[in-house]
């Protein structure tokens, strides 16, 4: 039966696509991280709570400006914006990132990097356990405790009120989030009542420190691979504002910009290649680029399906990063 009404969940959030945003199924079954999370939590949890950030989140954008922005371009101009939003976005965005880094999956291992950093940071992986609570613990009221990586690349932990979080313009302090912990009391209390502390340890028995050390990966700074390659540097932005929001439905950003992509690409093209870039194989992918996003173009300008439309930006994105790789470098 609680495996049918999480069915019934995901196919509600299926049939809500053409709303801005949606929430993801729930990579696990609501009992599936007990004794620690008890099932009847997780239901409530998920498919009242974090639903009902996400369909109050598409109501309050509804007919504003900011309506097909992307999720972490309202977090970065939320002052802005109204006080709806702001709790809203944040409580979809803490709520996809919860769900993601916990498991019911035994013993995952975090990487190498992430456990240097949190040793040279805390002393240790107890250390680290030790200051989260702390910060889950004395957040008055409501609120989430966070494991941040700066725009430096230095480990921090920290704290915000409601459904704030660090990537908020308004965060005291600010940065990539790649673990957090949901302290309100309806993340706890029909399993653990007024005792905060007890839910805060026991939580720490189904992280997934395999997808906590992806996100402290992608969170880390990288280096400059394009610095002396503007062109590129000048179409990953456009394809980057235009193919993130895709992945969560969204294609306005593509329809709208499709033109000012192919501009891009053509430019790339025509431009001199860097001597360390001047390669064949990207030589090849860089005409390829140009092409496709020529191509891609045309179905906006014809009014093809969406699902044309994704297929092709979602080849673009392919074809950008087999460059970046023939770079030898990643970055998204």
């Amino acid at each position: 039966m609680k495996n049918i009404k999480l069915l019934v969940v995901t196919l509600l959030v299926t049939i809500s696509a053409s709303a801005q945003f949606t929430q993801k199924a729930l990579p696990y079954a609501y009992s599936a991280l007990e004794p620690f999370v008890d099932a009847q939590t997780m239901e409530i949890h998920y498919s009242k709570h974090h639903a009902g950030y996400v369909k109050n989140l598409n109501k309050a954008l509804e007919g504003t400006a900011d309506e097909k922005l992307s999720l972490n371009e309202i977090l970065a101009k939320v002052s802005t914006l109204s006080t709806a939003i702001r709790n809203n976005a944040g409580g979809h965005y803490n709520h996809e990132l919860f769900w993601s880094v916990l498991t019911p999956e035994k013993n995952t291992k975090m990487s190498a990097d992430l456990e240097k950093a949190i040793n040279e940071t805390f002393g240790s992986l107890d250390g680290l356990k030790e200051k989260l609570n702390a910060a889950g613990a004395s957040r008055f009221g409501s609120g989430w405790a966070w494991l941040v990586v700066t725009k430096e690349g230095k480990l921090v932990v920290t704290s915000t009120p409601n459904q704030d979080n660090p990537l908020m313009d308004i965060a005291e302090v600010k940065g990539t989030p790649i673990f957090g912990i949901d302290v309100w009391e309806h993340a706890y209390y029909l399993k653990y009542q007024n005792k905060r502390g007890d839910y805060l340890s026991a939580l720490w028995n189904v992280v997934n420190w395999t997808e906590v050390s992806k996100r402290y990966k992608t969170a880390m700074p990288k280096p400059d691979t394009f610095a002396s390659w503007p062109e590129i540097k000048a179409f990953h932005k456009v394809m980057s504002q235009t193919f993130h929001p895709s992945e969560e439905g969204n294609l306005q950003p593509i329809k709208e910009r499709s033109a000012e992509m192919a501009e891009k690409a053509n430019a790339l093209k025509m431009a001199k290649i860097p001597a360390e870039f001047n390669k064949k194989e990207i030589m090849a992918a860089v005409n390829k680029l140009a092409k496709d996003s020529k191509a891609l173009d045309k179905l906006v300008k014809s009014k093809a399906s969406d699902e044309k439309i994704t297929k092709a930006l979602k080849g673009l994105h392919d074809t950008f990063h087999t460059i970046v790789g023939l770079c030898t470098h990643d970055e998204d």
